[in-house]
């Protein structure tokens, strides 16, 4: 089952930029997981494969401000007592199991160390609400019953940097096979309910408003892209394979799309056309 948990934290002193890239917040995602799952967080801190979660960078809380783009670095320090938020994503059922659950009852008096920053965390949602656009949870079954089979449209919002690996080096252009197959590849992987082929010659841009923009990962520049893009469903697809693009596209909220997702690169969303 998909979870998306939005975690509000404070931070005790100031917040160096230093710490606010992915291996710092890497390694405050493994103590979370530790303190309600010493074992899953041994084993997440050895394996070296395919993650089955994502990460956003730490956001400075703008409840009155829409952002069609996420914060992923920051030049100045995060100052104490600014009121953040962080955005968290599991995958994987047999893997995190009621971790999502688990974490809704953390306990909130203790305090987290991000870098040489203390951090308390006042509150995690793990449903929409309208503070909370990025916290969500459903069913791997419920997402695919719940896309429509109609439906030709689909716009999505590249929130953060997102790039795809094309041999040896990464592409910033979301291109119709690279942004499908990246959440096909995951689905399958994770949901239990194998799609064998999307009709992805199908699927045409039809707008887009993006830009590439720099992000910094494990000390080194790579390009990506934000902004929007729109997809239209073309040709003759019967009702099962509109359905099944359309659930992937649903699907991007909680997998994001592209390289580097647990280092908040690649965090994405369907949006209304």
């Amino acid at each position: 089952m998909p979870h998306s948990l939005v975690l509000h934290l404070i931070p005790q002193s100031d917040l160096s930029p230093n710490y606010l890239d992915g291996k710092h917040l890497h390694a405050l995602f493994l103590s979370l997981v530790s303190a309600v799952d010493k074992s899953l967080g041994d084993r997440l801190h050895a394996d070296k494969g395919q993650k089955a979660f994502t990460l956003s960078n730490i956001q400075i809380a703008h409840p009155q401000k829409s952002r069609k783009t996420l914060q992923w670095q920051y030049r100045q320090p995060i100052a104490a007592g600014t009121p953040c938020w962080w955005r968290i994503s599991l995958l994987d059922d047999t893997l995190f199991g009621q971790l999502g659950k688990l974490w809704l009852n953390l306990d909130l008096n203790r305090d987290w160390h991000l870098g040489s920053t203390n951090l308390i965390v006042t509150k995690i949602a793990g449903t929409r609400q309208s503070q909370d656009v990025w916290a969500d949870a459903c069913t791997y079954a419920q997402l695919y019953e719940q896309a429509s089979s109609s439906d030709r449209q689909i716009a999505l919002q590249l929130a953060t940097p997102t790039t795809f690996r094309q041999g040896k080096y990464d592409c910033a252009l979301p291109t119709r096979e690279l942004v499908f197959q990246s959440l096909l590849a995951r689905w399958n992987r994770y949901s239990g309910m194998e799609f064998h082929d999307i009709a992805v010659d199908a699927i045409f841009p039809s707008y887009f408003d993006i830009r590439t923009r720099p992000a910094m990962v494990a000390k080194a520049k790579t390009i990506g892209c934000v902004g929007e893009i729109s997809y239209r469903l073309f040709e003759n697809l019967d009702a099962k394979q509109i359905k099944q693009i359309n659930a992937l596209a649903d699907f991007a909220f909680y997998c994001g799309i592209g390289r580097k997702t647990t280092m908040g690169m690649g965090i994405a969303r369907r949006i209304a056309t």
